[in-house]
């Protein structure tokens, strides 16, 4: 099977990062944020693409608020863990949610809203077809065409985050970045998950891979197991 290609589209709030990968003409978009739509439908529509469904790393807004129009555009179902599907089902009701929570969600709350108001992008829609996955055994596959897609379920940053692994990279959203990992201090947070997660389900992952995350600049595990200061050992 030929290796999968990416292409990154990033939203004016938070930066956050919608990935299209393909393989063979068969695509999935993963964290549709805001104000993507038009620039993926573009770039499947030039490259010929199949898109086969929209997924979701998490349930944050920042990271679903195109769901409900993109998934409308493409006439495909939006795929989240089962744990996140009722925060990524309505991303406006979640950032209401955060924006009127504890003084950290509320401070992030209030920051995202900015962002999306000063992008000028349209409100959120919820989508018609939620279609939620469970991980029973920790892992779930993916299969769209020849695009197969393994889901690590990862908890910590959100009872279902979760990270997208095909040939050669994986997809971690907001629980593992350049030099550092996901915030627990959000609802559904969980600093002891989190630390599991990192441990287990990232300290599994092959070095080889390369790492494309929910913000900031690529990089590999290699890298992170080597440099990232949250996944050192404690001495």
């Amino acid at each position: 099977m030929p290796d999968p290609t990416a292409r990154t589209v990033l939203s004016p709030a938070f930066g956050a990062a919608c990935h299209v990968l393909a393989v063979a003409g068969h695509a999935v978009v993963v964290d549709p944020g805001a104000g993507v739509t038009e620039a993926v439908v573009a770039h499947a529509a030039e490259r010929g693409l199949t898109v086969h469904a929209v997924l979701a790393t998490h349930g944050h807004p920042d990271h679903t608020w195109d769901a409900g129009r993109l998934c409308a555009a493409l006439g495909v179902p939006f795929v989240v863990h089962e744990e996140d599907a009722a925060w990524a089902g309505d991303p406006g009701a979640v950032l209401d949610a955060l924006s009127g929570g504890t003084p950290a969600s509320a401070g992030v709350g209030a920051a995202l809203r900015a962002a999306i108001e000063a992008s000028g992008v349209a409100p959120a829609v919820v989508p018609d077809d939620v279609a939620p996955f469970a991980t029973p055994d920790g892992a779930a596959v993916l299969e769209y065409g020849r695009l197969r897609i393994r889901a690590l379920h990862a908890p910590g940053h959100t009872p279902g985050s979760t990270l997208y692994l095909t040939d050669g990279v994986v997809l971690t959203g907001d629980v593992l970045f350049a030099g550092s990992v996901g915030r627990t201090d959000l609802p559904g947070g969980d600093a002891a998950a989190m630390a599991r997660t990192l441990a287990d389900v990232v300290g599994g992952l092959d070095p080889a891979l390369a790492v494309l995350p929910g913000h900031g600049p690529a990089t590999t595990v290699a890298r992170e197991l080597g440099t990232n200061p949250f996944l050192q050992p404690r001495r």
